[in-house]
């Protein structure tokens, strides 16, 4: 076999590339056969080089050159100079009388100092900081909202008048949009500034792995960590809304009895937010009660749906779910204790809907594969908030933050991705590993997607039998292939996916006409396999109840499975 084109060839000497690597010169970074060691150490004399067997790499120190003395490696620091010396420096009138320490001694003092920076900055500054971008996004949206709510009632009051009241009304739904545009600019301002604050601290984070996990020790004292200013958190803005006031009709006193907008205002509250913490710490959020998986599932109720063949569902809440069927392009909303239809939505475009969720405040989102947009249903009335590009097919979920999680099928070579938006602004794309490898195949498959309470992101993918799990920052956390023995022996084949309280991931298998239930961590916990055929989607409501859609069956049945 030609060692050149073998992919399973055996790792070959930098020098004579035909020998089996067995040394390392640590001081060089060459990897060497034995036979090429001898040749190396006299390549260039001035080095000290030191050889090591290859499993024992970078094993040996490099010292810091000195900056007075050169050619000479210091092996010492003088802590009251702070700097490291080296044998010459020792024997000089400079350091005498200075307390001497071994340089290895102050390295690990050093690396104790900048871990324990890094520590902080992974598990509390940088999540505190997302926390808060996430923060200015949910009150940006409530002020939308609120905003949208007193323009609706200064518009509903003047319904009331008559059209020599509609200069006034005008003039005050202007001084209402001058207002927002003001709070909104400033606190799109904070935002970003917030954002840039997160940046420079991940480039932190990434120089200190960099220098710790190097054997360069003058990396490791390069390292100057901004970690005091990081502490200082960002002021938080605080919005104060105007308020109308309604007057009653008298006279042609317009002005003064129809109404006034109070001033709004925008403060800066010094102390307005708190460093993360953690899980274990006292002042964290107490967590959700611990249940257990019962050792028996059990259906509590069936929905008979109008659909022929039905896939989606999501909650509105613990009483009502809106579904979706294949080839249909109205979405409806159910009753779960009565099985009663509630209300029907039609899509804009009469196309049948891709996939569907509800927001926070109650919103049905669906997205349109065809125009290749993501909608939102208010009051009946549907508005386009995403326009996508380059995709043939795309799920979504609404994450915790109240931001769109949107999956995104490439019409071309390219590998699928995840993209994040706050409304219409995209924010995060999730699409390789740390190695640079596809996440998500590339082309069309049936995918599906949520977020754990952890705030992991979870998609299922059908076609490659995987569910795939990256964290917030859209790093990989496991892959799931399905467990043995499947209930049919059939391959795995996962479709809707859904979490619960406890942080289960909940996953639907067509082909084995089963849920499979998996902890946190990607380990397999048990399955839900009775009278399940075809199951399609999932969805749980506030209460850890099941919903699972059998496609054949244009059913919905409420599982519970904890105790």
């Amino acid at each position: 076999m030609d060692p050149s084109t073998s992919a399973q060839d055996v790792l070959r000497c930098d020098l004579c590339k035909i020998g089996v690597v067995a040394m390392h010169c640590d001081t060089c970074l060459v990897n060497l056969c034995k036979v090429c060691v001898g040749e190396h150490m006299i390549s260039d004399e001035s080095k000290n080089h030191e050889i090591v067997p290859f499993k024992l790499r970078k094993s040996t120190p490099i010292y810091p050159g000195c900056t007075f003395h050169v050619k000479e490696r210091c092996e010492m620091y003088c802590n009251q100079c702070d700097i490291p010396v080296c044998a010459t420096c020792l024997t000089s009138d400079h350091h005498l009388g200075h307390k001497l320490l071994k340089i290895l001694r102050v390295l690990e003092k050093k690396k104790e100092d900048i871990n324990k920076d890094q520590t902080e900055m992974n598990d509390t500054i940088y999540p505190t900081y997302q926390d808060i971008v996430s923060d200015v996004q949910n009150r940006m949206s409530q002020l939308e909202k609120e905003y949208e709510d007193l323009s609706s009632a200064i518009s509903k009051h003047g319904e009331d008048w008559h059209r020599e009241i509609d200069k006034l009304v005008k003039k005050l739904n202007a001084e209402v949009d001058e207002m927002k545009n003001t709070q909104m600019q400033t606190l799109q301002k904070h935002l970003d500034e917030i954002i840039k604050n997160i940046s420079e601290i991940k480039n932190e984070i990434n120089s200190i792995d960099a220098a710790v996990n190097s054997n360069d020790i003058s990396k490791v004292f390069n390292v100057k960590s901004d970690i005091k200013r990081h502490r200082n958190l960002p002021e938080k803005i605080l919005i104060s809304l105007p308020k109308f006031t309604p007057g009653r009709i008298q006279g042609n006193e317009f002005s003064k009895f129809f109404g006034a907008l109070s001033s709004s205002s925008l403060t800066s509250k010094k102390l307005g937010y708190s460093l993360k913490t953690t899980e274990n710490s006292p002042e964290a959020g107490s967590s959700p009660p611990m249940k257990q998986l019962l050792d028996e599932p059990e259906t509590v109720t069936t929905i008979e749906t109008e659909y022929t063949n039905i896939r989606n569902v999501a909650c509105l809440s613990n009483e009502e779910i809106w579904t979706i069927g294949q080839y249909n392009n109205t979405m409806k909303l159910y009753n779960i204790s009565q099985g009663s239809l509630l209300k029907s939505i039609t899509t804009k475009s009469g196309d049948t809907p891709a996939d569907i969720a509800v927001t926070k405040t109650g919103y049905l989102v669906y997205t349109d594969w065809r125009c290749r947009t993501v909608n939102i249903v208010k009051n009946e009335k549907i508005e386009e908030v995403i326009r996508l590009t380059k995709c043939n097919r795309h799920v979504v979920c609404i994450a915790t933050s109240g931001d769109f999680l949107v999956i995104m099928d490439s019409d071309d070579i390219n590998p699928s991705k995840i993209v994040r938006y706050s409304g219409s602004t995209e924010r995060q794309t999730i699409q390789f590993d740390d190695k640079g490898q596809p996440l998500y195949p590339s082309g069309p498959s049936t995918r599906h997607i949520t977020e754990s309470r952890n705030l992991d992101i979870c998609v299922s993918d059908c076609e490659a039998g995987t569910v795939v799990v990256v964290n917030r920052a859209g790093r990989l956390r496991f892959r799931y292939k399905g467990h043995t023995p499947a209930p049919k022996n059939k391959p795995f084949s996962p479709l809707g996916i859904t979490t619960d309280s406890q942080s289960h991931i909940l996953t639907a298998d067509k082909c084995n006409d089963c849920v499979h239930i998996i902890d946190q961590d990607g380990q397999f916990l048990c399955y839900i396999n009775f009278g399940l055929r075809n199951p399609w989607g999932l969805c749980t409501d506030t209460n850890d109840y099941l919903y699972v859609s059998l496609y054949d069956e244009g059913q919905v049945k409420k599982i519970r499975y904890l105790q």
